[in-house]
Order: C-alpha cells, then structure tokens, then sequence
C-alpha cells in the first residue's frame, strides 16, 4: 500500500487540486476572522487527507494561495506560518505514510493505526483554525485587502469544486474503515481515482505520468532504505540488551501507563527538536517501540 499511497498524492500534485482547493474555499473563508488564511489550513487539512505527504501537501497549496494572499496584502509572516504548521497533517490525518510505514514493521492494522489519526488531526485543525483568528486579531501587521460579498448560491458553486477530492477521500477511507477493501486495495483504487481526476481536470499528460511515476519510485526507494536501517538498528540494539535494560529501568520506577506516554511524548518533543520525523519513526520502531512493549504496554 505505501508505493500506491505515495504514487496517489504525486498524481495530485499535478493536477489543478490547489487551484479547485482554493478557489471552492475562498467564497467560505473570506468573511472569518483571518480571512483568506484559512484557506491555507483547510487546504493542507483537505489535501493532506488524500495524499498522506506533507511535502506534497505544502508545495500543492503553498504553489496557488502564497501569489493569491500577497496580491491581497496579507501578512508574509502569517503566510507562510499558516503553510508551514498545517501542512504536517498529512502525517496523522489519514492516509499517512508514516503510519503506513509503523503499521507495516510493528505488524499492526494499517487500518486501525489510521482511523486513530482522525480525531487528533482535526483537533488540530482546530487550533490551528483558531490561531488563524486570534493572531489575525492582534496582529499590527494585518491589513489585507476587503473580499467582496457574495451570495449564497455563489457560495454553493464554489463548494461545487470540492466535490472531486471529496470523493476520492470517500472512495480511499470509507472502503478501508468499512472493511470492504484492505489498505493495499483502498490505496489502489486511491491511484486509479487520482488519475480519474487528473484526467477529467486535463491534467494527465504522457510527461506528467512519467513524473509522477518517478518521483512515487524515489520516495518509496527512500522510505524502503529507512525500514531497513530500523530494521536493522531494532536488531542491534537487540544484541546488545539495549531495549532490556532499559525496559527494566523503566520498570523499577513503578510508572503508570500514561505517565510513560507523557514521558515518551516529552523525548519526543525534544528529538523532534534535532530530526525529522521520518528520524523519529525509525527511532521509535528500532528503539521505542521494543521498550513500550517489553514495559508491559501494549
């Protein structure tokens, strides 16, 4: 399923999605507090859900809204922040590579993994949401330009251009939560759904195929190599009594179940500070995640 997945967000990111994404949204968001930067996090929010990259995510709708929010005079600052925060959703709110990828080494339900990403991510949103008009408020640099009025029907037109994307995230989770499909299948028909739209936007060309193809390739040939070297790390560490001891360690300290996830999520923070997060993830399953189990915690 990873290869598909990752191959259906490239697809996307060819295709006229960010310029649909913001002009369906803009009719919508124009008149909150923050204005047009809220199209910024629904954006990310709506196409991170369909792709699973947040470098995908980033550059598909940082490319239409970053021209569109400087010719209405908004802030560079809240810009580029309202891009750079959201578009990590695409690694919680489903379907995430990374998750894909910690489902298939710790041979847990890709599905299931993915539907506990949902609730969280959308939190997130939220708040992310919320920021938008908080800072928009206080903000002395905040002088965009007024968005016209417009009517309801107008409104509902615009919502008209989110219905595809909309769809393929139907089509993609509603098949793997219901059971109907696997992940790998749901990912399949994922791809055969991008390129359905790609097509129908005039955006599948030969050229765009082939990169598509490609770019799919170099990343899955990237996340192969990071599964092999935590495959590999989880091994050594398991030679050398690395996980056991500390699994012993962390057992003397007599700590409950959530005070060693609250544990765990400050290293976290503190990790994430010097990697990314593909870093943390083979950390997590060549180190981590055999110490959690060994603690008693599944």
């Amino acid at each position: 399923s990873l290869p598909m997945f990752v191959w259906m967000g490239d697809i996307l990111f060819r295709t006229r999605l960010s310029e649909d994404l913001f002009r369906g949204l803009a009719p919508l968001m124009g008149r909150l507090p923050g204005g047009l930067l809220h199209t910024n996090v629904m954006g990310c929010t709506i196409f991170g859900s369909v792709s699973g990259s947040s470098a995908a995510t980033l550059t598909t709708v940082a490319k239409m809204t970053i021209p569109e929010l400087k010719k209405r005079n908004y802030p560079e600052k809240l810009i580029v922040g309202t891009l750079a925060g959201p578009a990590t959703l695409g690694l919680m709110i489903p379907p995430s590579i990374i998750m894909v990828v910690y489902g298939v080494m710790t041979n847990e339900s890709i599905a299931a993994i993915n539907l506990a990403g949902i609730l969280p991510g959308f939190v997130l949103a939220g708040l992310f949401t919320a920021y938008v008009a908080v800072a928009a408020r206080f903000s002395p640099d905040y002088h965009p330009a007024a968005e016209p009025k417009t009517t309801w029907r107008e409104k509902l037109a615009a919502c008209w251009l989110l219905v595809p994307v909309h769809i393929l995230l139907i089509i993609v989770l509603g098949s793997m939560f219901a059971g109907i499909a696997t992940a790998t299948e749901a990912a399949a028909m994922g791809v055969a759904g991008a390129l359905g739209l790609a097509w129908w936007q005039n955006s599948l060309t030969r050229e765009n195929f082939i990169e598509s193809l490609m770019g799919a390739t170099r990343t899955s040939a990237m996340i192969a190599f990071i599964l092999a070297a935590s495959a590999a790390l989880s091994l050594a560490m398991g030679f050398t009594g690395l996980p056991n001891e500390l699994a012993q360690w962390v057992g003397s300290m007599h700590l409950s179940a959530t005070s060693l996830l609250m544990a765990l999520l400050a290293l976290y923070l503190v990790l994430g500070c010097f990697l990314d997060g593909i870093s943390c993830v083979a950390l997590t399953i060549g180190i981590i995640e055999p110490l959690v189990r060994q603690a008693g915690i599944d």
